[in-house]
C-alpha cells in the first residue's frame, strides 16, 4: 500500500520548484508594496511630528503621540460630519440597493419583453450623461438643493451595478426556480423576495460595498448642492480643516518666531495622516464582516458550468 501511495506522488521538477520560489518573492515584493504606504500613514499619525518630519519614521512609530488626534477631535464640527456621513452611506446605499434591483430583476426575466430595449437606452446613460449644469438644474427644479436627499437620490442608481447584478441573477439562479415556485403559487415579487434576494447575498454584498464606499468619500456632491454646515459629510469637515491649518499657518506666520513656525509645520504634515486613519478606519472595519461574499461576488462570470 505504502509503495503505491508512494508511486502515486508527483515530483515536482526542479523548474517548478524555482517558479514557486520566484512566485513566493514577486508576491512579497508585491504586498510590502501595497500595504506598506497604509502602514506608514498609521504610524506617522501616532509618531512625533518632529520625528516625521526628519524621515526618521519607517517601520516603527518614533516617540508615541496623540497630538494630531487632539488637535483633530477639537473640531467640534468633525461630530456633525460623521453624523451627517452616517446617515448618507446608511440611507443611501439601502436606496442604491433598492433601485438596483428593481432595475437589474426585470432585466434578468427571459419573459420581460421590452428587456433588450430599456438595457440600450440604460447603458447610453453611461456614456453619455447629461452634464453639471443641467443636471444642477434638474436638482434645483425638485428642490432638493440644501437637503439631505441631494446627497442620494441624484446617484439613486449605478447602471455599471445594475449590469453586474443583471448578470448574477441571469446565470446563479437557475429559471426552474421561478417555474416551480409558480406552480406553488407565487407571483413575481414573492419569487423575487423569498427566493432570487436569499440566493444573492455575494451580489448584494458587492455592489453593497461599492456604493457605501463612495456615499463614505463623496465630498464632490456636497460642494456642489449643500451651502449649510449642518449637512456637510465628514470628508468636507476634513478637507475644510486641513484647509484652515494650512491658511492660518500662513496668516500667523509673520507674527511667530521660527520654531513655532516650524512645529506648526510639523503638526499639519502628521495632521494629515490622522485625517486618513479617522476617515478610512470605519470603512475598514467593514471590509472582514463581508469578505466571504465579496470574494464570491467579484468572481461572477469568470467560471460558467
Amino acid at each position: 500500500m505504502k509503495a503505491m501511495e508512494h508511486g502515486m506522488k508527483v515530483k515536482r521538477s526542479y523548474s517548478d520548484k524555482i517558479f514557486d520560489v520566484v512566485n513566493i518573492i514577486v508576491m512579497l515584493i508585491l504586498l510590502i508594496i501595497f500595504t506598506w504606504p497604509l502602514w506608514f500613514v498609521v504610524i506617522a499619525s501616532f509618531s512625533d511630528p518632529n520625528e516625521v518630519w526628519m524621515g526618521n519614521v519607517l517601520l516603527l512609530p518614533k516617540k508615541i503621540t496623540l497630538i494630531a488626534y487632539e488637535e483633530l477631535l477639537n473640531y467640534s464640527s468633525i461630530w456633525t460630519g460623521y453624523k451627517n456621513t452616517i446617515f448618507y452611506t446608511v440611507v443611501g446605499t439601502l436606496v442604491n440597493l433598492v433601485m438596483t434591483v428593481c432595475a437589474a430583476y426585470p432585466l434578468s426575466r427571459k419573459d420581460f419583453v421590452p428587456r433588450n430595449f430599456l438595457m440600450i437606452l440604460f447603458m447610453i446613460t453611461m456614456y453619455f450623461s447629461g452634464g453639471l449644469i443641467p443636471t444642477y438644474l434638474v436638482v434645483n427644479k425638485l428642490h432638493l438643493l440644501n437637503t439631505r436627499w441631494a446627497m442620494i437620490i441624484p446617484g439613486a442608481c449605478s447602471i455599471y451595478n445594475v449590469i453586474i447584478t443583471r448578470t448574477y441573477f441571469m446565470n446563479s439562479i437557475p429559471h426552474e426556480l421561478q417555474e416551480a415556485a409558480t406552480l406553488d403559487g407565487a407571483n413575481s415579487f414573492q419569487y423575487l423576495m423569498k427566493v432570487v434576494l436569499p440566493l444573492s447575498k455575494p451580489i448584494m454584498a458587492v455592489i453593497g460595498l461599492y456604493y457605501a464606499v463612495g456615499h463614505w468619500n463623496d465630498f464632490y456632491t456636497a460642494l456642489i448642492y449643500l451651502n449649510s454646515e449642518k449637512l456637510l459629510p465628514l470628508q468636507s469637515f476634513l478637507r475644510d480643516l486641513l484647509m484652515r491649518a494650512q491658511t492660518t499657518m500662513n496668516v500667523n506666520m509673520s507674527g511667530m518666531d521660527a520654531a513655532s513656525i516650524e512645529a506648526k509645520m510639523k503638526l499639519a504634515q502628521t495632521l494629515k495622516y490622522s485625517v486618513i486613519i479617522v476617515s478610512t478606519v470605519p470603512v475598514l472595519c467593514i471590509y472582514p464582516f463581508i469578505q466571504k461574499y465579496f470574494v464570491k461576488g467579484v468572481m461572477i462570470g469568470s467560471v460558467k458550468g
